[in-house]
């Protein structure tokens, strides 16, 4: 629900007050780090606020910041969100672009991402759309005063589990609105699998149970990753011998293994099976879409 100019200006002027607080052009909590344009993490100097400014304004977010609906309903109107959540293994480094240009209006891209404890997450402006900061609804982080410039970054740390919507304050009633999901990501036990699949979004730790056939199918092009860019499933095992076909369902997609000398003829749009191999030999064995592998569309065959 959009709330009136008047509520708005209210807000906004609230935030101005809290940001005031803030001394450098970006700044953070425990764990968050400012990058200026250059680099070299440089702040500019701004006025501190009084302590009534910055009780009232702690107050006024602490309000605002005790969401009632789902995350799901949260995110139903953010700019660029089509359901889906990007996922990122241990040891990863996430990058959300500040001002995305979508449909004549300005996004988080991605808008959504689930990351393990301890991932260091990190925004950078593109300098599209004006004026824009990053600041979290519970507080957990905040980039301070809004900027403008291509190059400017900002980061924070996430040690603890949880759910942590953002937006960008001058943009927060027109949809630029985010979240980033810290939890332990699935996992099937086999280690290889599950740092290969990880950000497979329609990967969920189960594994399909295949042995014992002769022959088993894999779709291509199934919905995931923000589209049809998905195996399906994403983990398969089968027993020595059986014959896996990889039937398109539309594309373009191509599937190409990492340690396997095994692929498509190519990349193909036109429904139908256009690859099909016998696994004799145990053994994990990860592929990939070659147009689409960091979109996380990677399926596995384990053979047992």
């Amino acid at each position: 629900m959009r709330r009136s100019p008047t509520r708005r200006r209210l807000l906004q002027s609230t935030a101005l007050a809290s940001l005031a607080a803030v001394a450098g052009c970006l700044s953070g909590g425990p764990g968050s780090q400012a990058i200026g344009a250059d680099g070299d993490g440089t702040a500019t100097d701004s006025p501190a606020a009084t302590t009534a400014d910055a009780t009232e304004s702690t107050a006024t977010e602490t309000a605002e910041s005790t969401p009632a609906e789902s995350l799901d309903d949260w995110l139903a109107d953010a700019n660029g969100y089509t359901g889906d959540r990007r996922r990122y293994g241990p040891g990863s480094q996430p990058t959300i672009a500040v001002g995305e240009p979508v449909d004549d209006e300005m996004a988080f891209d991605p808008p959504m991402i689930a990351v393990p404890p301890g991932t260091n997450v990190r925004w950078d402006w593109t300098g599209h759309g004006g004026q824009h900061n990053v600041v979290a609804l519970d507080g957990t982080f905040d980039s301070g005063r809004t900027n403008a410039q291509a190059g400017t970054g900002y980061h924070y740390v996430f040690d603890d589990p949880g759910v942590y919507r953002f937006v960008s304050e001058p943009h927060r009633e027109d949809g630029m609105k985010g979240a980033v999901v810290v939890r332990e990501p699935p996992s099937t036990g086999n280690d290889a699998v599950d740092a290969w699949v990880v950000d497979s979004s329609n990967f969920d730790g189960s594994v399909a149970d295949e042995t014992g056939r002769e022959t088993t199918t894999v779709t291509v092009g199934a919905a995931g990753n923000g589209g049809n860019f998905a195996f399906d499933p994403p983990v398969l095992k089968v027993s020595a011998g059986t014959t896996v076909r990889w039937r398109w369902d539309g594309g373009p997609h191509s599937v190409v293994f990492r340690d396997l000398d095994v692929r498509s003829d190519g990349v193909f749009s036109e429904p139908g099976v256009h690859l099909e191999h016998d696994f004799e030999d145990p053994g994990t064995y990860l592929y990939a879409c070659g147009p689409h592998q960091t979109l996380g569309m990677k399926g596995a065959i384990v053979v047992e």
